[in-house]
């Protein structure tokens, strides 16, 4: 990896001045969205006590934009993906300035994924175990593209509800993203990665807790679409087996909380895009984890799925066709501690009912307290 990484400097030079670029411009973004009155107000499913710019992902694309101009090939794919981001943003960025309602927001969602399509930027093939290379017609291909990319957006911004919670995690899903596409060979895609992992941190210095600006819409669907892409292009597209799922793990995560979501919305018969809090960062604060705790334990989540998803590309417990058992009880290991981790934060938080007594000694305090007050 730091051979790769030493034959193609750019990855983290891109890295660097998207970190630079989203540190020095936020506090200005901020600034005028405080004067364009582009705030969240505190209330409701909202865990800050005082108003908070957003917009803050006008610095991010900002941010990611400048290096990507630099240090990418900018051939018909990455544009398409650049101009693609671009939409997303400004989706965003009319979303957190007056609103728009579910089917537009969706309509500039599946625009900002059609261009990606258009450039090149669509699944054409899968790696199957046992099966080989599956060729897909154009109107597959590009119809699962479409739906993955509104999909991720949409799981980030569902995500992003919390200070520093949607920046740190895709922070270490744009870093895993990196180092996975720079091993296959994927320059551009990798790039493209770590200048997210870079922006993402840069924002970070701004929006971990206590928050000082929010991502809004703007950032969290501009993050969404570019890690969805560059999924695409930097690790669906391969010939390779090993990465079939790797997108999927790497982003279980926001996967999770977003399933978890629209099932109970579906359960209890409301809008898929009606807003609640019923979210893991709203169920981490409802068992008495402060935002710091809650944001670091979800990105501790992340980062043990991105360390199985690196040993399983890395680590070489099948090298030369042949199993090798010390290397396969090594990833085995990894893996079995993210599994860990993850049946962990399902039975803290109660995702599957299983009788938590932290969960239930929260509750019955909550109630004597409701009680007392009466």
């Amino acid at each position: 990896m730091f051979q790769d990484l030493r034959s193609s400097p750019e990855v983290l030079w891109g890295a660097l001045i998207a970190f630079g670029v989203v540190v020095l411009l936020t506090p200005a973004v901020g600034g005028m969205a405080r004067l364009l009155g582009v705030v969240d107000r505190p209330g409701g499913r909202r865990l800050n006590k005082s108003p908070i710019p957003r917009l803050g992902g006008l610095a991010i694309f900002l941010g990611i934009l400048v290096p990507s101009l630099a240090f990418l090939s900018l051939d018909r794919e990455m544009r398409g993906i650049l101009l693609g981001a671009a939409v997303a943003c400004v989706v965003g960025a009319i979303d957190d300035f007056r609103g728009l309602d579910p089917l537009q927001k969706l309509a500039g969602q599946v625009a900002a994924g059609a261009i990606a399509c258009w450039a090149g930027a669509w699944i054409d093939h899968f790696t199957f175990p046992f099966v080989g290379v599956v060729d897909l017609p154009s109107w597959l291909g590009m119809s699962l593209t479409i739906v993955w990319i509104v999909a991720v957006m949409n799981m980030v911004n569902f995500l992003d509800g919390m200070d520093g919670l949607a920046a740190g995690v895709c922070a270490i899903a744009g870093l895993t993203f990196a180092i996975l596409a720079l091993s296959l060979g994927k320059i551009d895609a990798a790039v493209l990665s770590a200048v997210v992992a870079g922006a993402c941190v840069g924002f970070l210095r701004h929006n971990f807790f206590p928050a000082r600006i929010f991502m809004g819409d703007s950032g969290a669907l501009v993050l969404g679409f570019t890690l969805a892409t560059v999924s695409i292009s930097g690790l669906l597209k391969t010939a390779s087996t090993v990465v079939l799922f790797l997108p999927l793990l790497v982003l279980l995560v926001p996967i999770v909380d977003t399933s978890f979501v629209v099932a109970k919305r579906l359960k209890y018969h409301r809008p898929i895009s009606s807003p609640d809090r019923s979210h893991l960062h709203h169920r981490f604060m409802s068992i008495g984890f402060s935002q710091r705790r809650a944001a670091v334990t979800m990105w501790a989540w992340t980062a043990s799925l991105g360390a199985a998803a690196l040993a399983t590309r890395f680590v070489p417990f099948r090298a030369g066709g042949e199993w090798h058992v010390w290397w396969t009880i090594a990833v085995a290991a990894i893996a079995l501690a993210a599994v860990a981790f993850s049946l962990y934060i399902v039975y803290l938080l109660e995702i599957v009912k299983l009788a938590n007594p932290l969960v239930r000694r929260r509750r019955a305090e909550e109630a004597e307290a409701e009680r007392l007050s009466a």
